[in-house]
């Protein structure tokens, strides 16, 4: 206890530098959650994106850019391609969709990119949810001006079932959409989604919706016992502009770019903690320098030489832990006002639900590694401290 007490004493009586050294390493901490944060919050809405579509063969445009199944850019699939995948031998549906990112909902809701609008066909809307639930009182489109939102967007707009969006055409004109229902669920995707029915949706986003596109992308479900390996290969041979990708392969497309991210992630964290650990050792060395007296003093009346070392690194654990939980406490605001800036939902929907986002595995992650590099730091000058001549240290001057 007693030399706890002299360790707070000893920081206190050097306040700018502590000030600075706790300023420097929750700068450090706070690049750490705010980019890790984000990182990980995208790369995993992107892994999320692959699970509606788990067993099931994605067919869209040869040439569109697909991010775990879902084209984000690209052409359209024309009615009579999709009926040449549902006479494939083995195929069991073929469902078409149109998914538009980007979507507008004038004058009351105004989406990020971030958003998804899918149009899908009446009764098909499992393919695309699985068994996701609606809150209660809420009941799938069964009309073609009918809506159902994901709960960030009912919540952000204060919009329940019953409400109604004016929306505009690509020939500017208006249509009337009523909230049929709203999904109940906490996937990243759903959470931003609209869905609505696929005429609807093609009259919304076609010029000239009577054209024989039916959608961007088709999804297929295939009989039991067979490969996706195999109906892919079908789907490419009997049908022309048309790329089949399976599960693994939705995989692969977009692993390379998740790998890249999160290996950015780690460069840029690897080099903060070692820019703290040059910064810990080196106000450490200073503080040992112009404390050898005391250290020499300690040492003359009889202390253990694990004094000395445990009054040094208990000094640079109090930085370090000081220094972490206000980086962490900045860091997490950032990472959300970030996302808020970035995708335009108001900070206060982040900030109910701040621990999707900086997740508490994260803080507890990034709290015990920067003590722990910070007492690493402290180390090295913490073991010179012990080895102080008694006559040399007694001899110096503050």
């Amino acid at each position: 206890m007693r030399i706890t007490v002299m360790c707070f004493r000893n920081l206190l009586r050097r306040r700018l530098r502590t000030t600075l050294c706790i300023f420097g390493i929750s700068l450090a901490t706070v690049f750490i959650v705010a980019i890790g944060a984000t990182t990980t919050h995208y790369t995993q809405v992107i892994r999320d994106m692959n699970i509606f579509f788990t067993g099931k063969i994605v067919a869209v445009p040869e040439g569109a850019m697909v991010v775990q199944g879902f084209p984000v850019v690209g052409g359209n699939i024309p009615q009579n391609i999709i009926e040449e995948i549902k006479q494939i031998e083995g195929v069991e549906a073929a469902v078409p969709m149109l998914v538009r990112f980007g979507y507008q909902i004038e004058a009351i809701v105004q989406l990020a990119p971030s958003n998804i609008t899918i149009g899908v066909p009446y009764g098909n809307w499992s393919m695309l949810v699985g068994a996701t639930p609606l809150e209660p009182g809420g009941n799938w489109p069964s009309e073609r001006d009918e809506v159902v939102l994901g709960q960030s967007i009912a919540a952000q707009y204060g919009l329940k079932v019953g409400s109604t969006l004016p929306v505009k055409d690509m020939n500017k004109t208006m249509h009337i959409l009523t909230v049929s229902g709203i999904l109940d669920s906490r996937s990243a995707l759903l959470l931003r989604g609209i869905i609505i029915p696929l005429e609807m949706a093609r009259r919304l986003h076609y010029e000239n919706p009577d054209v024989t596109w039916k959608g961007n992308m088709v999804v297929v479900a295939f009989e039991s016992g067979l490969k996706e390996e195999e109906i892919a290969e079908r789907i490419r041979a009997e049908t022309r502009g048309i790329e089949a990708l399976t599960t693994d392969l939705r995989n692969e497309i977009v692993e390379p770019l998740l790998s890249d991210i999160e290996t950015w992630n780690a460069g840029i964290t690897s080099v903060l903690y070692a820019l703290s650990m040059v910064l810990i050792t080196l106000v450490a060395m200073i503080n040992i320098s112009e404390r050898r007296r005391d250290f020499a003093t300690l040492d003359a009346i009889g202390a253990p030489k694990r004094t000395v070392l445990r009054m040094v690194v208990t000094e640079i654990l109090f930085i370090g832990l000081i220094g972490s939980i206000i980086g962490i406490v900045v860091g997490s605001f950032s990472a959300v006002l970030f996302a808020s800036q970035y995708t335009n939902i108001p900070l206060s929907l982040f900030l109910s639900n701040i621990f999707e986002i900086v997740t508490p595995w994260l803080i507890v992650r990034v709290l015990v590694s920067t003590v722990a590099v910070a007492t690493l730091a402290g180390l090295v000058p913490a073991l010179a401290a012990t080895r102080i001549n008694i006559a040399e240290g007694l001899r110096s001057e503050y």
